[in-house]
């Protein structure tokens, strides 16, 4: 339901606490004093049976006897009668429901019937919501609410704090205070039974007092309605999340104390990634961060430059930035020249620049201003340690000057004590993070730099399918209908079918029953050979020496079919055997060995793994984890994450891959993904890449029902929606001009550049409300990168190849849940008057009723007369916004 009656729970005008108590140190004597101390200038009302009064307020019996129904019930009894408590509220007319309650499946104790007694009892009711059960409660400082059993409310601030563990909550408090660090929201969301991370997401991003958003997460339901969330909120504020249940051992625990399943560690590393979101490993490191991303500057790559007084600490520096694949940044000839000039002879002439101990407040100003003038610096680190010559506090005043000359994040480290504290002081309120180490600094830049790579990833929206493959998505959908042998495991054969299908190029698998027949289909096929045990319940084959390669006569066939055989009999006695496969031998000293697989998660459906492959690929452990659908952008950045990529890109006297060949292979895996949500598990390896080609040498797909509602080609089954390819349509315009009403794509901006380019200031005007820069990419990104989930772009392409153009755009921009949207339309000056506009409108309207959006608004100059005549003929009415010259429009979609 998105932020749908979220504002009963978070910003209440009456509050009803069940089982409110004059008991001190019970929940609900807590919950209910702290209400009443916390500044709430609302309405509070004990519901307790058994008193008169509850801390001197008047006590009701129950929560339908209170003079007014109340927003929020706060409900603090025992688990086994919070169901019943929940009805009685729902019948009452309460809408916000917070269950402060233990005892519903988060432990080893049970309780799962009465979650789903409580599920249901939520669901009777249609608009209530619910947050819990079992969290210690909600603050919101701003409107003096502090429905918790905390000891204390935070302060007023910038943060939106989301934590699925109570006792985290009051540990972080206890920082919070002693730090004077504020918060907007301060949210324990518990066994997020209703109310989900995404939802509370949506709702903190409409507060503009929220600045960044911490969360803590165990584990996650609705991944996508997350992932959208977090893309949506990313875009403009940081958040910073820190994920418990990293290893086995700890994810069983998280998976005890949430009663939900914990998803492998890569695969959350990926969703962040994914979603604009900088992961932090350390409790004591989310609010730093938070600090540091919504007030630091963020550099355009990771090569940083390091200036000291002091060679030790400059080694540190560096140590912490290659521990933690950072990238040292090479000073330019001319920058070389620079310091040569203005420094000491006998400086460290390199990355660190070491200005020695006696430099004082000039030589720093000196060497970082060179060092930020350099192309190949994306930020600079100032390093400072207090020695008989240094003067802290002038230093720190002239980094401030030379960091306001450059707009290149500058970073400090003023190490020691009482004589830097005042030096350290003026830095942070110039906006220059400071750290009282070396390595803490670089621990900053490396999440600045993080937070920088994850916002591009942001503004990268795979397309539907590669060209090559066609948009026939039935036909697509055709790949697996060979027979499914054993547990859901397709054949060798089969396997390779379906890829072949998607453009893979495969080696044929010939099975054969009997050494004669292997030898048949070596002869046939050409030596040498590779022979492959075939059998539906061996898939690991290497494991029971089940592969013979390079064999080179009839010979050399049959007593490898023997051992084949023999072998898998006596490892595995109760397996089914059909025989082996026969394959061509393929030289794999040309090229690099690879493996691209998936698998689907429990929490974020399909995902993807790239990773150097063989025999030795799970003890290399040389992988990388994303979400598909992919594109080739974001491949590419799978690849360069590899240990390997050297290889791949060639690396002595060993050639470079063909990239593009092996870059549009792990593409078309992510589609083959994306069309066949029945794919449990696959594995390509090796798949062979060379200079010329790339080849999948083996394969294995796993098939299994779809759990839940998903369906082939609804895209159900993947965190995040793909390009959707169904949406497209022709038109004839009355001209005669053929166009393609389709969703916009993020490879559309140099063709929207372009279109508003041809636009005139009053097109402009009607349009943006001031006039544009068409070459802007900040503007065009906005427009070009959008979520598919939460809004739609239909644009009007026109022409074929180098004329292809755009000619109007329609667009539509919903919120969590898309109940309502934003319309609004642009048709570029040449293409006005030739019916697009009509065409456009009529189109989006078609797509709203099918992404089930009840209500379309606009608002538009009053001028524009012809878009306000089409929008009345569709069945929009129309108000005039008083003294602005603007009309209102609102159309109710059946």
């Amino acid at each position: 339901m998105g932020i749908q009656n979220l504002d009963r729970i978070l910003a209440p005008r009456r509050i009803a606490v069940i089982g409110a108590s004059q008991r001190v140190g019970s929940v609900g004597h807590a919950v209910f004093n702290n209400l009443l101390r916390s500044g709430f200038d609302g309405v509070v009302y004990p519901i307790n049976p058994h008193r008169e009064a509850v801390s001197g307020v008047l006590a009701y019996r129950d929560i339908g006897s209170v003079p007014h129904m109340p927003d929020l019930a706060v409900v603090c009894t025992p688990a086994r009668t919070v169901p019943a408590l929940v009805r009685e509220a729902g019948e009452a007319g309460v809408r916000g429901i917070l269950v402060l309650s233990s005892g519903f499946g988060e432990g080893a104790g049970g309780g799962t019937g009465l979650r789903e007694e409580l599920r249901e009892a939520l669901h009777r009711y249609p608009g209530m919501r619910m947050i819990g059960p079992n969290c210690l409660g909600v603050m919101v400082p701003g409107l003096g609410i502090n429905a918790s059993f905390a000891r204390s409310m935070p302060q007023e601030g910038g943060i939106a704090f989301i934590s699925q563990s109570g006792a985290l909550c009051t540990a972080v408090l206890d920082m919070a205070m002693e730090s004077g660090l504020g918060f907007s929201y301060f949210v324990s969301v518990g066994n997020l039974l209703d109310v989900t991370f995404g939802d509370l997401i949506d709702y903190v991003a409409q507060d503009p007092q929220t600045k960044s958003i911490i969360l803590y997460i165990e584990s996650l339901r609705e991944a996508r309605g997350f992932l959208s969330a977090a893309r949506a909120f990313a875009r403009t504020k940081p958040i910073i999340a820190y994920k418990a249940g990293r290893f086995t051992e700890s994810a069983k625990a998280a998976s005890s104390h949430t009663g939900a399943m914990a998803g492998e560690d890569a695969v959350y590393d990926a969703a962040f990634r994914r979603a604009g979101i900088e992961r932090v490993y350390e409790i004591g490191d989310m609010f730093e961060c938070a600090t540091l991303l919504r007030r630091g500057r963020r550099p355009s790559g990771g090569r940083l430059a390091i200036v000291t007084n002091a060679g030790g600490p400059g080694v540190v520096a560096t140590d912490a930035l290659l521990a933690r694949d950072g990238n040292l940044a090479t000073l330019s000839e001319a920058t070389m020249a620079e310091l040569n000039r203005c420094l000491p002879p006998d400086w460290s002439h390199g990355n660190p620049v070491d200005i020695l101990g006696d430099a004082g407040p000039d030589r720093y100003t000196q060497a970082c201003q060179a060092v930020l003038a350099d192309e190949g610096v994306d930020a600079v680190l100032a390093v400072l340690s207090p020695q008989s010559m240094t003067a802290p506090t002038e230093v720190a005043r002239a980094l401030i000057a030379a960091s306001a000359k450059s707009h290149k994040p500058v970073l400090a480290s003023w190490m020691g004590g009482p004589s830097v504290r005042e030096g350290a002081a003026l830095l942070e309120q110039a906006h220059i993070p400071t750290y009282r180490t070396p390595d803490g600094a670089v621990q900053a830049f490396m999440h600045l730099v993080g937070y920088a790579r994850n916002l591009e990833i942001l503004y990268d929206t795979p397309r539907d399918i590669p060209l090559e493959l066609g948009n026939n998505l039935e036909e697509r959908l055709r790949a697996i209908e060979p027979g499914v042998s054993g547990q859901g495991m397709l054949t060798e054969k089969d396997a390779k079918s379906v890829l072949a299908r998607y453009g893979f190029e495969v080696t044929e698998a010939v099975p054969a029953s009997s050494a004669a027949e292997a030898i048949g289909a070596a002869e046939k096929m050409g030596y040498p050979v590779v022979l492959k045990l075939h059998s539906p319940d061996i898939t690991h084959k290497q494991d029971v020496g089940g592969v013979k390669l390079g064999l080179k006569d009839g010979q050399a066939v049959r007593e490898a079919y023997a051992d084949i055989i023999g072998r898998a009999v006596r490892a595995r006695p109760e397996a089914r055997i059909a025989g082996v496969t026969v394959q061509p031998m393929v030289d794999t000293a040309a090229g690099v060995e690879l493996i691209i697989g998936a698998k689907r998660d429990p929490v974020f459906g399909a995902v993807m793994l790239v990773g150097a492959g063989g025999t030795l690929a799970e003890v290399l452990a040389d992988r990388t984890v994303e979400l598909p659908p992919l594109d080739e952008r974001l491949v590419r950045r799978m690849l360069e994450n590899l240990r390997c990529w050297p290889l791949l890109r060639g690396y002595r006297d060993s050639p470079a891959v063909n990239l593009d060949a092996l870059v549009g292979a792990i593409v078309r895996l992510s589609y083959l993904l994306a069309d066949h949500p029945e794919i449990a598990e696959l594995d390509i390896n090796p798949l062979l890449a060379t200079p010329e080609r790339v080849i999948a040498l083996d394969a294995r797909i796993r098939i299994e029902p779809v759990p839940g509602d998903g369906e082939p080609g609804t895209y159900e089954h993947l965190a995040i929606r793909p390009y959707p390819v169904g949406l497209g349509m022709a038109v004839t315009l009355q001209d005669g001009t053929g166009a393609l009403l389709r969703p916009i794509r993020p490879e559309d901006e140099p063709l929207w550049h372009e279109m508003v380019a041809a636009c005139s200031e009053q097109s402009m005007h009607f349009r943006f409300g001031a006039i544009v820069d068409p070459m802007s990419h900040g503007l065009a990104s906005r427009f070009c990168f959008i979520d598919y989930d939460r809004e739609m772009a239909i644009v009007a392409e026109v022409g074929f190849g180098a004329e292809r153009r755009l000619a109007g755009v329609a667009r539509m921009v919903g919120g969590a849940g898309l109940d309502e949207a934003e319309f609004a339309i642009l048709v570029a000056d040449p293409w006005q008057g030739k019916g697009l506009g009509r065409f456009l409108i009529e189109r989006c309207l078609t797509v709203a009723r099918l992404m089930k959006i009840r209500r379309l608004t606009a608002e538009m100059d009053s001028e524009n007369g012809r878009i306000v005549d089409m929008l009345r003929s569709v069945g929009f009415q129309f108000r005039s916004i008083k003294q602005s010259g603007r009309l209102a429009a609102e159309l109710v979609l059946g």
